[in-house]
């Protein structure tokens, strides 16, 4: 019987690995180049990539996507909660948190899947967890409202929440302002921004809302890092180079001559950066802030 065409093309990276053409380490191809290579769907390629990871053949490097595997450290036949949630942000960091399920977390691990249940609820404790822990490490800056002014300590909580969405793209899809999740250390940085922002007369649904104003410009520039990063590891294009190519479809739809004002942007030489996109939009809402605390 004809092995499944997933198998087949999987067979032929496990060969490339066996024979050492792909080294421990190195990237191994992606989804969007197996489907290139192959003429096959997205799914296949998918299953292709999912069947080497079962074989523990390959393995996800942050940063780098999927690579070839390299010996592991022998884990733990009963690991702590504290490894699990490490080993889940390592996934989320390299492939999304989408990637994050119970099955793969304990594939990572070496163990069977039901086991992780004595250390974790469900898959919503376990990105509770997650965020609680990438928030402990970036707690609230060291600053005094009534030395720095209420402004430049909201700016400095704001930038380095910029600075963590920056390190795990996930993070922004795993907070929720309309059903958040209860982590304490998120909840501080709520918290660190209300009382920023009192003695200036506020009453506390407002003190409360300016701070998840605030906070919600961030995470939702933010929700666009992930999608970025997948989109040039997929396509291996920059920003830059993705424009470039562009520039004739640009150069069409601009032609008809009824977008006068993006036509004149686009002459600019511009730029998408969210870095810039996020320290305007930051920068208008404390500018409204200060018309309001005034």
């Amino acid at each position: 019987m004809e092995l499944p065409l997933y198998r087949r093309i999987a067979g032929e990276i496990a060969a490339r690995i066996a024979s050492g053409t792909l080294p421990p380490g190195a990237v191994v191809p992606s989804t969007r180049q197996i489907m290139a290579q192959h003429g096959v769907a997205m799914a296949t390629a998918t299953k292709v990539i999912t069947h080497l990871r079962e074989q523990g053949l390959v393995q996800t490097t942050p940063g780098r996507g999927t690579t070839v595997a390299r010996p592991r450290a022998a884990v733990p036949d009963t690991p702590d909660r504290d490894l699990v949630v490490r080993t889940a942000i390592m996934i989320a960091n390299a492939e999304g948190l989408p990637a994050v399920s119970m099955r793969r977390l304990a594939g990572e691990l070496g163990m069977p899947t039901m086991s992780l249940y004595r250390h974790v609820a469900d898959k919503e404790e376990l990105v509770l967890l997650m965020m609680d822990r990438v928030m402990a490490a970036h707690p609230p800056p060291t600053l005094d409202p009534a030395v720095h002014g209420w402004r430049a300590c909201v700016e400095a909580l704001a930038r380095l929440q910029w600075r963590m969405y920056r390190q795990q793209p996930w993070l922004a899809q795993a907070v929720s302002f309309t059903r958040p999740l209860l982590a304490p250390h998120a909840m501080a940085h709520t918290e660190w921004t209300m009382r920023a922002l009192d003695g200036h007369g506020l009453d506390p649904s407002t003190l409360f809302a300016a701070a998840v104003m605030l906070a919600n410009h961030v995470r939702g520039t933010a929700v666009n890092l992930e999608a970025e990063a997948q989109a040039e590891q997929e396509s291996g294009l920059t920003d830059a180079e993705w424009m470039e190519a562009q520039a004739e479809r640009f150069a069409v739809v601009l032609a008809a001559g009824r977008l006068p004002q993006i036509s004149r942007f686009l002459a600019t030489d511009p730029s998408f950066d969210l870095d810039v996109l996020m320290e305007f939009g930051l920068q208008r809402l404390l500018d409204g802030l200060a018309e309001l605390l005034a």
